[in-house]
């Protein structure tokens, strides 16, 4: 049997770049090199390398192939996206992708391009019934005065760029004098800022997946973080307790994990998603966000959960990939 080619798809163009080449090396040990020959492939720009015997070649971007010194055309059939940000969680990857004609592992550009923006993201969820926390964006042409936002978000709140992800450039706001800083740090950077209500309760993550034949879902993991919140720090620096399954009752579980299927179905994702949740005191179940490319380091939190599952992640990396086919 020939070998498919896989390409994992690494680095990007955003502040998470060292976060994706810890998931690309995480992946490297998930697919079964018996069955794929792997290849990482590092986005940096209008820069795509990749690395083979030692070498490294640049990647020919009107097939996605890339050609060896002794003149060897390696075509790579299937492509694992694991940037986190732009190009690859935005849609823009996904776009090239699709008019390649290459199968890849998430959803498609319209579906990335909703899920990335967290603004609009949250208000189409919430017209289905989703529970969201309330929320306003702001841009660097809005017109708006501080009272205004308190009253209508009130404090503690959260300030965070509207599309970026992994807890980067996000404040919590404690006081009213916070938030012009807050807000004036998101758009220097960005141009267009989210202030979302904070919402008390414990927080849960839930990953999955469909293919052609089955779903599944996978245990919950709890979050517990002495920080302020669920930081940048705390996800990728040890500064957290993760617990799995979840210490939550049977009952709730049920209902997160039928509530992230909803979401799976609702926005037609593919491939594997990680959806982050509050449960309040009440026991209403807030979303947070929808991860569309989970981290995939050896820690990170859809490995333990597909670990708690008792599955073998190199048959979920399979599936992944076959159901492509």
């Amino acid at each position: 049997m020939i070998k498919r080619n896989i390409a994992i798809i690494a680095g990007g163009d955003s502040a998470e770049a060292d976060v994706s080449m810890r998931s690309a090396e995480g992946l490297k040990q998930f697919i079964p090199n018996k069955n794929y020959n792997v290849y990482v492939v590092i986005i940096h720009g209008k820069e795509w390398t990749v690395e083979y015997n030692n070498k490294v070649y640049h990647i020919n971007k009107n097939n996605f192939s890339f050609t060896t010194d002794e003149n060897l055309e390696i075509p790579l059939h299937f492509a694992y996206i694991t940037i986190h940000g732009t190009p690859g969680e935005n849609g823009l990857l996904q776009g090239y992708l699709q008019i390649m004609g290459i199968p890849f592992s998430c959803c498609n550009t319209a579906i990335a391009a909703l899920t990335f923006h967290k603004y609009i993201c949250n208000s189409f969820l919430k017209s289905h019934n989703v529970k969201v926390s309330p929320s306003i964006e702001i841009t660097r042409h809005t017109n708006y005065t501080i009272q205004q936002i308190v009253q209508t978000i009130g404090i503690p709140c959260f300030v965070k760029p509207t599309s970026d992800g992994s807890s980067f450039g996000v404040t919590k706001v404690t006081n009213i004098n916070q938030l012009q800083p807050a807000i004036n740090n998101v758009l220097q950077n960005h141009y267009s800022a989210m202030i979302e209500r904070q919402v008390f309760g414990t927080e849960v993550t839930c990953g999955m997946y469909k293919t052609k034949n089955k779903e599944i879902i996978f245990p919950i993991t709890e979050v517990v973080t002495s920080n302020d919140f669920f930081d940048y720090d705390a996800k990728y620096n040890g500064q957290v307790e993760e617990i799995t399954p979840a210490r939550i009752s049977e009952q709730k579980t049920s209902e997160v994990q039928q509530l992230t299927s909803y979401i799976y179905n609702l926005i037609h994702a593919k491939g594997i998603i990680r959806i982050d949740y509050i449960i309040t005191k009440e026991g209403d179940i807030y979303l947070l966000e929808i991860n569309t490319t989970p981290g995939m380091t050896t820690t990170s939190f859809i490995p333990q959960q597909i670990r708690a599952a008792n599955l073998d992640i190199q048959n979920v990396m399979t599936d992944i990939i076959e159901n492509e086919f």
